[in-house]
């Protein structure tokens, strides 16, 4: 086990804000994670679990111990005709799960190509791209309760999976540490293609119809087009949730502004765009302090010059009041934010 005593977690962020733990444990080996849930005291009051860092925003320091599960692993449980579980160790780095699963030949995660981050993070946030999410393939979670140090199994309904959301980011936020998590996945490919956008990028590369290697190359494709890379300029994705509306609303809304991006995600529910929102506010590419919205799509915040997390969250701050005068909808944040 790795420690670090008041160590910079800078480099820890995707948005690369300076901010400062008193103590950094990175978690390397099994018997590393035994030996952290034997001696270790968790206090989610002044201790952190972090992830790959690419879905957090630190508004203060860590007074206490900031936990990296750094444990690799991957391999195949079973495979059968009814398909093929796959199991991987919570600190795996997510987008080299998605490429190693199309080398052995699965389909089912090809659409959430290139999602910074690690597998053991990705249950918490469910996440989600191009019309799949994680709660679609998820057959269990493992975890350890960092209040008593023991190990348990969570299968999927146990994981209240919603929109971005899930058990251990909302309820029991703090609670566990995800240590391996399991997925059903397939060998027989069927595209996953209803998303705006995919299609295209398949026929621009000549594809007409896709291997799952081929649907996991235009996703990369798009989102290194659209996304802002944050090793080049920090950022976390996408900072808002798409809002989700009813139909009543969606009626009212359509009636005042034309052009209303919607996707229907259950009878009497629609997605909405918070892009779009941002965009008619006039956001897109305007600074605040240190922070700024990219120029490449609204619904990022990045670190332009040096931002303190206080002034990202400003901004977001001022973004939500825009959305919220203009539109009567409020937006939600994605990223984890860690504040006073």
């Amino acid at each position: 086990m790795k420690r670090t005593f008041n160590a910079s977690l800078k480099h820890l962020n995707s948005f690369a804000i300076e901010a400062r733990a008193g103590q950094l444990l990175e978690l390397e080996t099994e018997h590393d994670l035994q030996v952290f849930a034997t001696d270790f005291q968790f206090d989610p009051a002044h201790d952190l679990i972090l992830g790959g860092g690419s879905n957090v925003l630190f508004v203060r320091d860590i007074e206490g111990t900031v936990v990296l599960n750094r444990i690799p692993g991957k391999k195949i449980i079973t495979d059968s005709k009814d398909g093929v579980l796959v199991e991987a160790c919570g600190g795996e780095n997510w987008h080299q799960l998605v490429l190693w699963s199309l080398d052995q030949g699965l389909s089912g995660i090809e659409n959430l190509s290139l999602i910074p981050g690690l597998a053991g993070a990705a249950p918490m946030q469910n996440i989600g791209a191009y019309g799949v999410e994680l709660a679609d393939l998820l057959d269990s979670v493992q975890v350890l309760d960092l209040e008593n140090g023991g190990l348990h199994e969570f299968v999927h309904s146990d994981c209240q999976f919603a929109y971005r959301d899930s058990r251990f980011k909302s309820t029991d936020a703090g609670k566990y540490l995800i240590t391996r998590i399991r997925l059903r996945l397939q060998r027989e490919f069927k595209a996953n293609l209803g998303y705006a956008g995919l299609t295209e990028e398949l026929q621009v590369m000549g594809v007409d119809i896709p291997t799952a290697k081929q649907v996991s190359q235009a996703v990369i494709r798009i989102r290194r087009r659209k996304l802002p890379d944050p090793h080049i300029i920090g950022n976390a994705g996408s900072f808002f949730k798409n809002p989700v509306i009813t139909q009543s609303t969606a009626d009212m809304l359509k009636m005042e502004f034309h052009g209303l991006p919607l996707y229907r995600v259950a009878e009497d529910e629609l997605k909405l765009s918070a892009a779009w929102l941002i965009e008619q506010c006039g956001w897109k590419g305007r600074s605040m302090g240190g922070a700024a919205v990219s120029d490449q799509h609204a619904l990022v915040l990045v670190n332009k010059s040096n931002a303190t997390g206080s002034e990202i969250l400003a901004l977001a701050d001022a973004i939500g009041e825009s959305v919220q005068d203009r539109f009567d909808i409020k937006l939600q944040p994605e990223p984890r934010i860690v504040r006073s």
